[in-house]
């Protein structure tokens, strides 16, 4: 039996290992799911990928399954009772920064005809960066971002030792 060989950052546990082999680097073009992962990856801000990863379940039922359309509307009053949800990071920033990320999120759909219409122009993370923040986004700094690009399939940083890596080189859009 042949060796699966993958990025050493996913060899920490089986949550790691399935997000790497299932989902990370994989292009992605479903709305919904680029809001999702813009989120997520926001929510990572000074904490690591496995203490998001772990919490995502939480986030998806808090933040209806990250509609952008029902988040955007969400009252001053739930908010700050999302501040006691311990399926979620409990930074009041940030959460107050997912509703902030749907309106503009909701702007960009409105006026590119989708979202994916709009993120997949850019071409490097600090060009995104800037844009997302002109349009109201928060918790997107180019670290983030190309994070997120990471994330989402925009660029390849699988290992070159990595059976995903040739994988995620032959994939056509």
């Amino acid at each position: 039996m042949k060796e699966i060989r993958r990025c050493s950052w996913a060899e920490s546990d089986d949550l790691m290992r399935q997000y790497h082999d299932t989902e990370w680097g994989v292009p992605v073009h479903d709305d919904r799911q680029l809001f999702e992962m813009l989120n997520l990856e926001g929510a990572q801000a000074g904490l690591s990928w496995a203490t998001i990863l772990k919490r995502r379940e939480g986030y998806r039922n808090t933040f209806s399954n990250f509609d952008a359309k029902k988040v955007s509307v969400y009252s001053e009053e739930k908010l700050e009772r999302l501040m006691h949800n311990e399926d979620i990071v409990r930074n009041r920033l940030k959460i107050w920064g997912v509703v902030k990320n749907a309106k503009a999120f909701l702007r960009i759909q409105k006026e590119w005809g989708s979202f994916d219409a709009y993120i997949w122009q850019f071409k490097d993370k600090d060009s995104m960066s800037k844009a997302l923040r002109k349009e109201g986004f928060t918790f997107v700094g180019p670290t983030i971002c190309y994070a997120f690009m990471q994330a989402i399939g925009m660029v390849n940083d699988h290992e070159k030792t990595c059976f995903r890596y040739l994988e995620q080189l032959t994939i056509v859009e």
